[in-house]
């Protein structure tokens, strides 16, 4: 492409430039609000696939998981959750790859949100974040008052980013084909059950 030519296809694009137009506020944004966030958050959660119980305090959840087969029949368990008993020490582990038969792993969530049941994490907690993707089972543990109706609000708590590793999670792994089949577990975690504490 000649040098002329190049000029006149970029004068010609420079006269039909768009207007640029104002990013939204989204302080004055409508955002969805639960009368009972708790009841949205549960009826979310078990439909991607988590499960969700509600225990008055953290000491509570170990008799809870005690109804479960797999709880009961696990052989390494990371608990970053003092109440909850653990036999694998994050600290211990040189390489994540020491974390690949690790059956349940308990972990603290910062905050829930009802609309999409995404809770966050981030590793603060956690030498090594691959635990909360490569174990079996994953328990995250969210304070009550931590939970929040909407993602803004849920940005909003967060505050300003951070230059550490921080994601949402919101249920077991999940992946569907063309034909519409819905696969469990498939690349992550089998299932995720949601401690929603006080």
């Amino acid at each position: 492409m000649s040098s002329s030519s190049r000029k006149s296809i970029l004068s010609k694009l420079r006269q039909h430039q768009r207007p640029k137009v104002e990013l939204p506020n989204l302080s004055e944004g409508h955002w969805i609000q639960y009368d009972d966030p708790v009841a949205q958050l549960q009826k979310t959660l078990e439909f991607v696939g988590g499960s969700f119980h509600q225990v008055e305090n953290v000491g509570a959840i170990e008799n809870v998981l005690a109804n479960f087969e797999e709880w009961r029949a696990a052989r390494r368990v990371l608990s970053l959750v003092d109440e909850v008993t653990g036999n694998v020490c994050s600290d211990e582990v040189a390489t994540p790859h020491e974390f690949e038969d690790l059956d349940f792993v308990v972990a603290r969530g910062d905050l829930a949100v009802a609309e999409n049941a995404a809770v966050w994490v981030d590793d603060r907690q956690v030498r090594h974040r691959v635990c909360y993707f490569i174990t079996q089972y994953l328990i995250l543990v969210v304070n009550r008052d931590s939970l929040v109706s909407n993602m803004y609000e849920a940005y909003q708590r967060l505050g300003q980013p951070f230059p550490r590793f921080g994601c949402f999670i919101s249920g077991p792994s999940k992946t569907a084909d063309i034909e519409q089949s819905l696969v469990i577990g498939a690349h992550g975690c089998r299932s995720m059950q949601l401690f929603l504490v006080g």
